[in-house]
């Protein structure tokens, strides 16, 4: 028994000298350059996204990733918000979204992003997005959505390829998301941060490998 633990022990040992003698590079956020460890020198936690408002203080996707893809703002690019039930676009004249809820209720709308086929530009291969409360970000807590908002997937890295009515000619992604103002919501502004990208990011550089094209869009959570 005795010889039992004493191996043991001499493994243990010899896992915390390694993680202590072995120097381990932050491979893509600039912010992850000094990792936080754990007692003994043991790397505590490595990952990447979220890396905006969430891991790190960066206020959005351009601290990490280039703007230089070729799908422009323009009427081939699609940023959408639909009402899940009716499909209808929650988009405003002035080219903000507009999410209204009376509190206790929940409400699912859809994310749709992607672009119009087009034989001049290729389709992007993955999307990405966030919805986020800039006032959220430097603090310590990990949702970043509106306070007392509560909200299922805020956040998605997806292929593209989704099959949606009214999008035949477009490649897209379109994920649900469903929200609920609590008992002390109040109205609220979030920002959507896109990007459109094709390629992958090289290990230790992710400006590199990568192209992207960089969206934000206002949102207005309102309260019926």
């Amino acid at each position: 028994m005795k010889t039992k633990i004493i191996l043991l022990l001499t493994v243990v040992f010899g896992i915390i000298t390694l993680n202590t003698l072995t120097t381990t590079q932050a491979n893509y956020h600039p912010e992850f350059n000094k990792l936080p460890t754990a007692s003994f020198g043991i790397i505590s936690a490595q990952a990447y996204p979220p890396g905006v408002g969430i891991l790190t203080n960066s206020t959005s996707c351009l601290s990490c990733h280039e703007n230089n893809g070729p799908w422009k703002d323009d009427a081939n690019t699609i940023i959408d918000i639909l009402d899940k039930d009716t499909k209808l676009s929650l988009k405003q004249t002035d080219g903000t979204f507009l999410i209204e809820v009376k509190k206790g209720e929940q409400k699912t709308v859809l994310t749709v992003i992607g672009s119009r086929i087009n034989n001049s530009i290729p389709a992007s291969y993955r999307n990405a997005w966030l919805y986020i409360d800039p006032a959220t970000i430097g603090k310590s807590s990990l949702s970043k959505f509106a306070p007392n908002w509560d909200v299922n997937l805020p956040m998605s890295c997806r292929l593209v390829g989704d099959n949606l009515k009214g999008y035949e000619d477009a490649s897209i992604t379109s994920l649900p998301m469903t929200i609920q103002p609590l008992e002390h919501a109040m109205d609220a502004e979030l920002s959507l941060q896109v990007m459109l990208t094709k390629g992958e990011s090289i290990k230790g550089s992710s400006k590199e490998g990568m192209s992207g094209s960089y969206f934000e869009r206002k949102v207005k959570l309102k309260i019926k």
